[in-house]
């Protein structure tokens, strides 16, 4: 068996808290150790406080890149050797990150379109569910764009369904029915997408906790966790 080398990952958590709890839970059962020792090592920042990122780039509030790149920096310092951020709407703001860093910055976007071409290579047209900060930015339509796929959005009203289930429903701590989740899915489906990407980290949590990560579905944090098991030199489940 070849041996791999160690990594130690820094986890810029906290946005939201409950996703980032869910993520470090994924790396941990992506990862094949018999033994306790042959899991990844993450240092880990849960900074709830950090300003919320949708509202940032609607205009609505105070921009999270001052905390986000302060947060980085302390990962550097803990002995970090690369950063991951479970949350997808930060990506808009992942340039300041890696401006206050000299490690790599891994982007959930693009491990997301990777998780697509992997599982669905036949995949040309990927519906988003995401928070309205997401899909304001294009992160996923631009990063789509560059390996030939096409972003299709929910209309108005299932976007209205998805922020529900984000901001009333996991961030708060209220139950959202497995139903819920899997319309809006069946929508974006019937609308004429190949995949359906859950493209925002509280989705995520959905998706873990009704198994709904298979098929057409592709979730970002589980395509995240993935990636961080190899990047940290385990083995990968």
């Amino acid at each position: 068996m070849s041996v791999r080398q160690r990594r130690t990952a820094g986890v810029l958590g906290g946005l939201g808290p409950l996703a980032t709890i869910e993520f470090m839970s994924m790396v941990a059962a992506r990862t094949v150790a018999r033994v306790e020792q042959e899991h990844a090592d993450l240092v880990v920042t849960q900074r709830s406080s950090t300003p919320d990122r949708t509202a940032a780039i609607l205009g609505r509030g105070p921009s999270p890149a001052p905390v986000m790149a302060a947060d980085a920096r302390r990962l550097e310092a803990a002995g970090a050797e690369f950063i991951v951020i479970p949350c997808n709407t930060a990506s808009r703001f992942l340039g300041a990150v890696e401006q206050a860093v000299s490690i790599p910055v891994l982007s959930i976007v693009e491990e997301t379109l990777a998780e697509v071409r992997r599982r669905l290579p036949q995949a040309r047209r990927i519906g988003l569910m995401a928070t309205d900060g997401t899909l304001s930015s294009r992160v996923y339509h631009d990063a789509a764009a560059q390996a030939g796929l096409e972003v299709l959005v929910p209309d108005e009203t299932t976007q209205a369904r998805v922020m529900a289930m984000i901001y009333e429903g996991v961030k708060v701590g209220r139950p959202v029915p497995r139903q819920e989740l899997m319309a809006c899915v069946e929508v974006l489906l019937g609308a004429g997408a190949d995949a359906v990407v859950t493209g925002c980290t509280e989705l995520s949590v959905l998706c873990s906790r009704y198994g709904a990560d298979s098929g057409q579905v592709v979730d970002s944090l589980a395509a995240l966790a993935r990636r961080t098991v190899l990047e940290c030199g385990c083995e990968l489940a």
